[in-house]
Order: structure tokens, then C-alpha cells, then sequence
């Protein structure tokens, strides 16, 4: 069905090529699992396969690629698109109407399919990917993950022979994506349609896929052997590896069948954590009482307010005691047309302290960062950061207190260039010059000065918006989906140094599906449904408790709390120790 032959890619200013010498076949009705870290090729290989690269995207290709015997030289993606379905990293940056049922209907308008099987397919994917309620809004007013459903039930309609998919569950929340990928499944099960997805969170994945393409050395082999071998795992597979097991696990299931003796290592460890420690309550250094004042730096010149709301500003006075909590939510209510969005949320988060909102897409955990911000008016009840009232204060003095990085990492970039964003991220913080740059260095190795933003895959985009948002050093960080696009590697590096900033007394509060970010970093976890708060706690007694919001490690070894592999590894090397100190004595 697709064919590689010998190909190359080099975009327009890069000395290398970003895929180089790819030869390989992926047969009719396999679903390959596109594996490798951030900015390794993902993208382009697909778009490659959509036609997208090189006609979209400029750039040489060399050698050939066809999909269905068509060479995706000489046919752009127009005379592709009844063979290809594409999803890229961006869901908004496809939709070309304004509700989420002319949004499906409008694939299979452009080909010309007759009405009654358009109504057809249409009620079908409304009802397979949990669409049906809001089938007339306008997609403009749907969270990202709903947004993300829509995407991927456009290109669904039309019934593409193969549909090619970059990071399609990013912001999905777990329930969410498992129906997308159940799907996904059935399609290449039953009517032998071909799926190319790049995917990062493999622990929601790497089970369904048929092979797995495993980049940049461009091999690809059946998932238990590629993932043996792959630098990017996920945490089941850590786990196998940790503890030796043969063949290493690709399902929670398999991994809970072999994990009986790890657990009766575990049972006797001096390491155990108690109930209610998150994995990052391990380490956790005491959290200083205030945050130091950066009152005698000038403010820089004003960029616009948007700007300054997401990117803060650097300093740490406070504006209220230290004893009072830096976020104080009562009551709290947003209504957003006819949608209430937030109702009766009660939320204190302290000096120090992470905090995790997890809930269902549309739950309103947006929505919760948007007040804090000041973005979005309360319609009832009250909110204060730093004893500030965010959408009442000037966006000045909000901007000492707290920076936001949104969905969206092209809402904070501005330039033409990665050196000239970090220029300016230093200038609207106050900061040394290079600071930004340090922190790109740090959080993203091996990005050129001289790189376009837009350039950029989307998880180092996301990286790059974090980092300016970073520079800033605010006493309050507000994230929402940090991880998306984000490979483990570049994953560990974010955890590490948001963990250095709660260390240092910062807040950080983040909205995420990523079960595995919440259970590494957070020390409490607030699970938001229909904009109600209805779980608020320690990390370890909230997800454990939770078959949704669990992450894998917790499901292998429950009903003990252990919740990384991080946690498991020192664990054992505490057993491990206390064992030969027994048998030395």
C-alpha cells in the first residue's frame, strides 16, 4: 500500500537532510507505530505519505514514495485525498467550517458523495467518537480535545483507504483516547484500512500497533523487539526492564501476570512509600516561606497585554501574607454562552506545592487557568492570586504573579527566529540575557539560533513557549497539556526543572491528560468533571483509586501506591541493600 524507496529529506537551509535513506513497505491494512524522539523525521515521514512534504512544505525529496501505486511526487495532496486522510499535530489549523457536523460532512462533499450517504457516515462518527451532543456547536467554543475528536472524525467520513495520523491522542483524555484508538482498530481490523500514526504517550498506543517504525534509524519490526531495543519506551516496558522480565511487556496485563516476585520484593522494602506520597514527595525538598523580590529591576516595555498575561513577569512580591495560600478560588462559577463551564469550585494551592487538573475533555480545566490568569471574568463567587482579583488587576502588576502556557504554543511566539524570541522573552522578564536561551538549551538540545519557530515540530514549539514562559520565573506557573508532542527524554527534563521551581517556592498548577506527567510531579491531583471539582488529594490516594487516571505502574503493582519506575527502582535498591546487610550479619 506504501512504498519508500531510498528517501531523503532536506528542507530549504538545513545542511542535513531530516529523513534520510527510508526503505521500507508498509502493507494494506496495518496499523505502524511511528517511533522515535521529538524532531526526529515523525512528521515528515508522513507528510511524505499525504503528499504534504515536499508541496506543502517546500524542501527537496528524493527517491520515491507511493501510496496505492501513485507517486506522491507527481500527485499533490488534492489528487491524494480520496486514498489518504491526514491529522496533523495542529487539529484547528484543518477545519474549514464552523460547527462540528459541517465539519464532518465537508470531506466527503469535496469528493462528491451523495447525500444520503453523507448523513449516514456522519451519524456513524458522531456516534463512535462520543460527538453527538455537540454535533451543532461551533468548533471555535470546544475544548482542544474535542477539537482533536472532530479532526479526526473528518477524515474518518470519507473512508480513505489509509489515514495518517501525528500524535492524534495528544489531547485526548484517557477515556478518549481509548475510544479513538479502539476505532482506529476496528478499521484496520475489518475493512483493512492502513494507519501511520506517530504517537509519543506509547503507554496509550504501542499495544494495537501492528509494527512498529522506529526513527531516525528507519527500522521497523514487530512492537516486543522494537521496543527492546528503543531509547523511547514506555513505562511497562521500563518496568520489564527493570525487573528482568522476558519478554518485556507490552500491556498492563501482561506486565501484572509476571510482577508477582517484584511485588514480594517490593512488601519488604525499607523504601516503601506510604499512602498519599506522590512519587515527587520522595524527594521533595521543604519549600521556603516567600519567594525572593525582584521589586528593583525596571519593567520592560509593554508587548501588549496578551503577551504579558501568558509570559509573566519576573519577580516574587507578594501580595499577601506567607501564610496565605497563592491561589484562593471560592465558590467559583464561569458561564461561557450557553455552557457552565465551571460551577461552585473551591481551590486553595500553596506556595511549593503542584497541582494537577485531570478530567474529561471539556471537563473545564482550561477554563480553571483562564480565571486564574485573568483571561475569563468569574460569573460568580471569587478568585485571588497572590490576594490579587486576576480579571480586576492591571495586567502589569498580574504579570509578577503568574505566566500561563497555553494549548496552543503559537499564541506566544512572535519572531521570526528562536534567538530573537528568546531575546525578547529575556526583555519582557527583566532577565540576563541568555537566560531564555540557557533554559531552550537545557529543556531542547541541538535547536539552532537561526530556526523559524514555525519550523519547529510541535513539541519542540511547545518547548520553546515553555521556556519563555520559564524565563519569567513567576511565583505562579500555570501549564496547560505541557507535555504534547514532548518525547520521555524531553519529558524528564520539564519534570526536573518544574520540580527545581516548586522546590524554590514556586506554584505550579497543570492541566494535563498525561497520567504519567501527574503521577512523576504533582503533589496533589483535583479531578474536574462538568466543571465541578470532585476529587481533590494526594497524588497516590486520587489516581490509585482511579481506573481512568492510574498511571501504568500504579495498575501493575496496585494495591501498593507505587506510581513511577523511578519510585520502584529506589525501592529495590533499598531492598536490595537491606538484604545484604542481613546476610553480612
Amino acid at each position: 500500500m506504501i512504498r519508500f524507496e531510498n528517501v531523503s529529506v532536506t528542507y530549504d537551509g538545513e545542511a542535513e537532510p531530516t529523513l534520510k535513506d527510508v526503505d521500507l513497505t508498509v502493507p494494506e491494512g496495518e496499523l505502524v507505530l511511528l517511533v522515535g524522539p521529538s524532531g526526529v523525521g515523525k512528521s515528515t515521514l508522513l507528510g511524505a505519505v499525504s503528499g504534504l512534504v515536499p508541496h506543502f512544505t517546500g524542501g527537496t525529496l528524493r527517491g520515491r514514495v507511493t501510496v496505492d501505486g501513485r507517486d506522491t511526487r507527481s500527485h499533490p495532496p488534492r489528487e491524494l485525498a480520496d486514498v489518504v486522510g491526514t491529522v496533523g499535530q495542529d487539529p484547528a489549523a484543518h477545519f474549514v467550517t464552523d460547527t462540528v457536523e459541517d465539519e464532518l460532512a465537508y470531506g466527503m462533499e469535496s469528493l462528491g458523495l451523495a447525500p444520503s450517504v453523507m448523513r449516514r457516515r456522519v451519524e456513524e462518527t458522531l456516534d463512535l467518537l462520543g460527538l453527538a451532543e455537540l454535533r451543532d456547536r461551533p468548533i471555535a467554543t470546544l475544548s482542544g480535545g474535542q477539537q482533536q475528536r472532530v479532526a479526526i472524525g473528518s477524515v474518518l467520513t470519507p473512508h480513505p483507504r489509509v489515514l495518517v495520523l501525528d500524535e492524534p491522542t495528544s489531547a485526548l483524555d484517557p477515556s478518549a483516547a481509548e475510544d479513538v484508538l479502539a476505532v482506529l482498530q476496528r478499521l484496520v481490523h475489518d475493512l483493512g484500512t492502513t494507519v501511520l500514526m506517530a504517537e509519543h504517550r506509547l503507554e496509550r498506543v504501542v499495544q494495537y500497533a501492528d509494527q512498529v517504525l522506529l526513527l531516525p534509524e528507519a527500522t521497523m519490526g514487530p512492537p516486543a523487539d522494537m521496543m527492546a531495543a528503543s531509547p523511547v519506551h514506555p513505562p511497562v516496558v521500563a518496568l520489564g526492564r527493570l525487573a528482568g522480565w522476558h519478554p518485556l511487556p507490552l500491556t498492563v496485563r501482561d506486565a501484572r501476570r509476571a510482577a508477582g516476585p517484584l511485588k514480594e520484593r517490593l512488601a519488604g522494602s525499607a523504601g516503601r512509600a506510604p499512602r498519599g506520597d506522590s512519587a515527587s514527595d520522595l524527594d521533595r525538598p521543604t519549600a521556603p516561606a516567600a519567594v525572593p523580590s525582584d521589586a528593583g529591576r525596571t519593567d520592560p516595555k509593554e508587548r501588549g497585554k496578551g503577551r504579558f498575561l501568558f509570559r509573566g513577569r519576573r519577580g516574587g512580591e507578594r501580595a499577601s501574607s506567607a501564610t496565605a495560600p497563592l491561589v484562593h478560588a471560592d465558590r467559583l462559577a464561569v458561564r461561557r454562552g450557553r455552557v457552565e463551564a465551571l460551577r461552585g469550585v473551591d481551590l486553595r494551592v500553596e506556595a511549593g506545592e503542584t497541582v494537577a487538573l485531570m478530567g474529561r475533555n471539556g471537563a473545564g480545566k482550561s477554563t480553571l487557568l483562564g480565571t486564574l490568569v485573568g483571561m475569563i471574568p468569574p460569573t460568580a463567587g471569587t478568585v485571588r492570586v497572590a490576594g490579587l482579583v486576576p480579571h480586576d488587576t492591571d495586567p502589569r502588576m498580574l504579570i509578577r504573579q503568574v505566566g500561563l502556557v497555553p494549548q496552543e504554543p503559537r499564541d506566544l511566539l512572535y519572531a521570526d527566529t528562536v534567538a530573537a524570541e528568546c531575546a525578547a522573552a529575556d526583555a519582557d522578564a527583566g532577565a540576563e540575557p541568555g537566560s531564555c536561551r540557557a533554559l531552550v538549551s537545557e529543556l531542547l538540545p541541538g535547536v539552532a539560533d537561526g530556526t523559524h519557530p514555525r519550523d519547529l515540530s510541535e513539541g519542540q514549539r511547545l518547548t520553546l513557549a515553555l521556556a519563555v514562559v520559564l524565563t519569567a520565573r513567576p511565583p505562579l506557573l500555570l501549564l496547560d497539556e505541557p507535555t504534547r508532542g514532548l518525547d520521555y527524554a524531553a519529558k524528564a527534563r520539564l519534570v526536573a526543572h518544574l520540580r527545581g521551581l516548586a522546590a524554590d517556592g514556586h506554584a505550579v498548577v497543570l492541566a494535563t491528560h498525561d497520567v504519567e506527567l501527574a503521577a512523576e510531579l504533582a503533589h496533589r491531583v483535583v479531578i474536574v468533571a462538568g466543571g465541578e471539582v470532585v476529587a481533590d488529594g494526594p497524588t497516590a490516594e486520587v489516581v490509585v483509586s482511579s481506573p481512568a487516571f492510574s498511571p501504568q505502574v500504579a495498575k501493575v503493582l496496585a494495591p501498593e501506591p507505587w506510581l513511577t519506575v523511578e519510585q520502584v527502582e529506589k525501592a529495590v535498591g533499598k531492598a536490595a541493600e537491606t538484604a545484604a546487610e542481613g546476610g553480612a550479619s
